[in-house]
């Protein structure tokens, strides 16, 4: 139990040679300021203070903890003095490690740059993988990328080497893959500047997605702040067989919850059927939690997860874990705030969408469902990979299809592509086997990156307002999404049923129950797939693709060319006036869902996240407008014209200050904090809606700008697009106590209405002082 665990003679010759490809995360210690010292060789875990920390916890609480309240009460800041109650209270953290990729690092590390310290005070990586977009295949679209973003790369990578932050370079893979490889363990706090880093939970971690301003407070070795989360209990019993995945596990929970089911609390995972599933599998499963606004999801400890840390070269680390695993499960009689019980014996494969990751179908009905809802039957194109199925078994598992067609003479129907996790799967699909199998279907392997997943997809073969249908093993499927076409129908499922579907061509092929035709007329039908959860050898690690930050960086320079339409060094917002809000014109009401794709787009848009202004002529553009049910098209009140979001936002910014009003579930989606600077940039000062997703308040928060939530959502209804809006009590200004309303109607009305707000007292801190980098400016003087 008190055994520290040094790294292995294997991973001391990687430090050695630069490959870090066996980082064993610094301490688990709630309490130290870890240095990136402690990468070094004499690197240990450090279970003590965990047991330290839970001990004093269940003291002061007098009951059984779940395992989640055991690795984040784990890692309080002040275990005996933080108040804690489950949906209530903040809680102050310290993780252990932060994660950032490429696309929202280049934020983060301004941010970090404007703060003025010297280095990082936490283990911290930069992942290459947003910026690579798919259009011929994997090694010419990763020359492509790499050229088209130097300048971001070479900024990164600087910042990196300055500031004590490792850099996985492009090629190396997708950072939640990267993070499983090399850098999770059980009982691991980790937070990562991506909506997915709850993937990190099917190694037993606590893993969560952040905006960049909370990745700077953990980097700048400031406790970080969460509410104090609820906890979900994913009861599973019986076991996994046939055509059923884990994917389908969390196709089935968002089915049941929604997508805001799960906000405000994490997803357990218990019960003997745990057990059945592969630990890249478990990580599926927590990966696409965030589909459910949870703040994230874990599994216990068990012997995949051992397995799965001795296969990847962690062996000393797994057979800790092991020793400890009492502090890696629940305990007995732990109370959840809501019950779920899944039978994976009982359990079909499932497919869901179009155009929301919550609409769930059994396989089985999904072409009928198809035929009465007029959704194109007709498959265009089959992805397989991305950060939620990209392992070496679901590779595996999708070649033992390709190989069933191959030997009767089919090739895919649909167009396919394959896109590895990380250069490790990558080179290992290649050594085996799968990957030849997977081109011969008519596969095209893409580069190990997010791809079409995130909207990186130089798509061309229909045109932008076509209906047409394509299925995904990715997480995420809202509107344009993946192609920026609008009229695409998006579905997700398991990599083995859009490979089966990608075959046959139709959604109305269930592969269960239904037979395909060989080019000599014999009908077939596809044996269930298989597939080895892990290689028989060990991983082929591949090319090398870590750059390690040198021991003193403080000698050399980060360039930021003043000319660059890339890059931009931040300014400050400014300061909290002292006054109400007044009279605040609304610069659009959204009607339905808004997701931070709406609010801040992602495909082209990738190129301008390290450049504020330039980033900002997307604000809002995918909103619908109450007032037309138009997208990108708003009255400028000022002038009486219509124009683009954003083109209003900056006619507004040099004549008066602005809200947005929206709907539920406001800013869903991704972690991307550009959605939280764009309006501040553009002269927003608040956003009221009738309720937020997390990531994102917190985000808004950061920036100085007031989320806040209709009192009786019904209001929503009394805002006219045409209104002014008052927001009055910020001299008196509080934790749970309401601000108000007073609206002002054209034709000379008024009424008032309350506002909730989720405000603590250091959260207001932040508003008073313009943002949340602000005030930690000021605090250092």
């Amino acid at each position: 139990r008190r055994r520290r665990c040094r790294l292995t003679t294997r991973q001391r010759l990687a430090l050695g040679q630069g490959a870090r490809r066996f980082h064993v995360a610094a301490a688990l210690n709630a309490k130290a300021k870890v240095s990136m010292s402690r990468f070094e060789p004499n690197s240990y875990i450090n279970y003590d203070m965990l047991r330290s920390n839970i001990d004093i916890v269940r003291k002061r609480l007098n009951r059984p903890l779940t395992l989640s309240e055991k690795i984040v009460y784990g890692h309080l800041d002040d275990p005996a003095g933080q108040e804690i109650v489950r949906g209530r209270t903040y809680l102050r953290l310290r993780p252990d490690r932060v994660a950032m990729q490429d696309a929202t690092a280049q934020m983060a590390m301004l941010q970090f740059i404007s703060s003025g310290l010297p280095k990082v005070a936490v283990p911290s990586t930069i992942h290459c993988d947003h910026l690579i977009e798919a259009q011929i295949g994997g090694a010419q679209d990763l020359q492509r990328a790499k050229e088209v973003n130097h300048e971001v790369y070479n900024f990164l990578a600087s910042a990196g080497a300055k500031y004590g932050v490792g850099f996985w370079k492009p090629g190396s893979g997708i950072i939640h893959q990267i993070i499983l490889e090399n850098y999770a363990y059980p009982g691991v706090m980790l937070i990562g500047t991506d909506s997915h880093t709850p993937n990190g939970g099917g190694l037993g971690c606590i893993c969560i997605g952040v905006g960049g301003a909370d990745a700077v407070d953990v980097m700048a070795g400031i406790p970080w702040e969460l509410k104090c989360p609820n906890v979900i209990g994913v009861k599973l019993t019986g076991t996994l067989s046939g055509w059923t995945s884990p994917k389908d596990v969390i196709l089935k929970v968002a089915g049941i919850l929604t997508v805001k089911g799960g906000t405000g609390a994490i997803v357990e995972y218990h019960g003997p059927g745990v057990d059945s599933i592969s630990c890249t599998g478990m990580a599926t499963i927590c990966n696409m939690g965030a589909e459910i606004g949870a703040t994230t999801s874990v599994f216990p400890f068990n012997h995949r997860m051992k397995t799965y840390l001795e296969k990847t070269g962690r062996g000393e680390i797994a057979a800790l874990a092991n020793e400890n695993q009492d502090l890696l499960v629940p305990d007995s009689g732990c109370h959840y705030d809501q019950i779920i019980e899944i039978n994976l014996s009982e359990l079909k494969p499932h497919i869901n969408g179009p155009f929301t990751p919550d609409l769930a179908h059994p396989v089985s009905d999904i072409g009928s469902v198809a035929e009465k809802n007029g959704w194109p039957l007709d498959v265009k194109v089959g992805l397989i990979g991305s950060c939620t199925n990209s392992s070496y078994e679901d590779m595996g598992r999708a070649a033992s299809l390709a190989k069933q067609a191959l030997d009767k003479g089919l090739k895919c129907k649909a167009q396919f592509t394959v896109t590895p996790g990380s250069e490790q799967i990558r080179a290992t699909i290649e050594r085996d086997g799968y990957a030849k199998l997977l081109r011969d279907v008519g596969g095209v392997v893409l580069a190990n990156a997010c791809g079409p997943c995130i909207g990186q997809w130089d798509r061309r073969d229909v045109k932008k307002g076509e209906k047409n249908t394509i299925v995904t093993s990715f997480n995420r499927n809202f509107t344009a999404r993946n192609d920026a076409n609008p009229a695409t129908h998006a579905f997700v499922t398991s990599p083995e049923i859009v490979t089966a579907l990608a075959i046959a061509g139709t959604l109305k092929f269930n592969p269960e129950t239904d037979f395909l035709t060989a080019p000599n007329g014999e009908k077939f039908k596809l044996v269930p797939p298989t597939g080895d959860e892990l290689p028989a050898r060990d991983f082929d690690p591949g090319q090398d693709t870590y750059q390690h930050p040198p021991p003193d960086g403080s000698g050399l320079k980060v360039d930021v060319n003043p000319q660059s339409n890339r890059l931009q060094l931040l300014e400050p917002f400014d300061r909290w006036s002292g006054n109400d809000l007044e009279d605040l014109r609304v610069l659009i009401k959204v009607k339905g869902k808004c997701t931070t794709d709406h609010i801040s787009a992602a495909g082209p848009w990738l190129k301008f996240r390290g450049h504020l202004d330039n980033i900002s002529n997307n604000l809002l553009i995918g909103a619908v407008n109450i007032e037309n049910d138009a997208v990108n098209k708003i009255r400028n009140l000022l002038t009486g014209e219509f124009g683009g979001v954003p083109d209003v936002a900056r006619h507004y910014k040099h004549n008066v200050s602005w809200v947005v009003v929206g709907d539920e579930n406001y800013g869903e989606g991704s972690s991307r904090e550009h959605a939280a600077l764009e309006p501040r940039h553009l002269g927003g000062r608040a956003i009221i809606v009738k309720s937020f997703a997390r990531i994102h308040e917190t985000n808004l928060k950061k920036q100085g700008l007031l989320p806040l939530t209709f009192s009786n959502p019904a209001d929503y209804d009394k805002i006219r697009p045409d209104d002014k809006i008052s927001i009055v009590g910020l001299k008196s200004f509080a934790p749970g106590k309401p601000l108000k309303a007073v609206i002002k109607h054209s034709d000379g009305s008024s009424e008032t209405i309350e506002l909730n707000h989720t405000f603590n007292e250091t959260q207001i801190e932040w508003f008073q002082a313009g943002s949340a980098l602000n005030r930690m400016k000021a605090l250092q003087k």
